[in-house]
């Protein structure tokens, strides 16, 4: 084999590695050590919550911050598959004005893909 086919076949595999492998980066794999269900075209834990805590000067801006929370860590366990607030499913929001003046916000949710 000559040395120019030897360099088109590492080239082609090598661009086969970087083009497969982002899409196993999503998903870590710890997900399905809980029990998943369909529901509405999603696939979501069954009876497992993430949580996740904010602040901020409004209402909302605590609600954006706990909501940051819970994707970090969820992002973090399971994979950006799984990270996605607009997807959870049984999504629970509680918030309270804080000492400061400004508010804390509380949220639950079970993780779906």
């Amino acid at each position: 084999m000559s040395a120019q086919r030897i360099f088109k076949a590492l080239a082609a595999a090598a661009g086969l590695c970087v083009v497969s492998a982002p899409a196993l980066a999503d998903d870590t794999g710890f997900a399905y050590t809980h029990d998943l269900r369909r529901e509405g075209g999603r696939t979501c834990f069954t009876d497992h919550y993430h949580y996740g805590s904010g602040s901020g000067a409004t209402k909302a801006a605590a609600q954006k911050d706990a909501v940051g929370s819970w994707v970090s860590f969820t992002d973090f366990e399971y994979g950006s598959d799984w990270a996605r607030f607009s997807r959870a499913a049984s999504k629970g929001v509680s918030c309270n004005r804080g000492g400061n003046g400004g508010f804390d916000c509380q949220i639950e949710a079970r993780p779906c893909k």
